[in-house]
């Protein structure tokens, strides 16, 4: 499961974007100020259902994590 979900600066996170275009949720988001966390390590794990093969993408740790329960619920 990805941290970002309850980290406070989800809503202007690049790595937490990067994982949301992995997902395909290719929503339009014009955020300005991006900000950029330090020494993240991102897990993809890779499964496959019959006979597909998908990418599970999640942020498994980052420095910059503050901690903000239900944030990501705010957009």
């Amino acid at each position: 499961m990805c941290i970002c979900i309850n980290c406070k600066h989800i809503h202007l996170c690049k790595t937490y974007e990067f994982i949301d275009k992995q997902h395909h949720n290719n929503k339009n988001k014009q955020i300005i100020n991006y900000f950029t966390p330090m020494n993240t390590i991102i897990i993809v794990n890779i499964n496959k259902q019959n006979y597909s093969i998908y990418l599970d993408w999640d942020l498994q740790e980052c420095s910059s994590f503050v901690e903000k329960p239900g944030n990501w619920l705010i957009f």
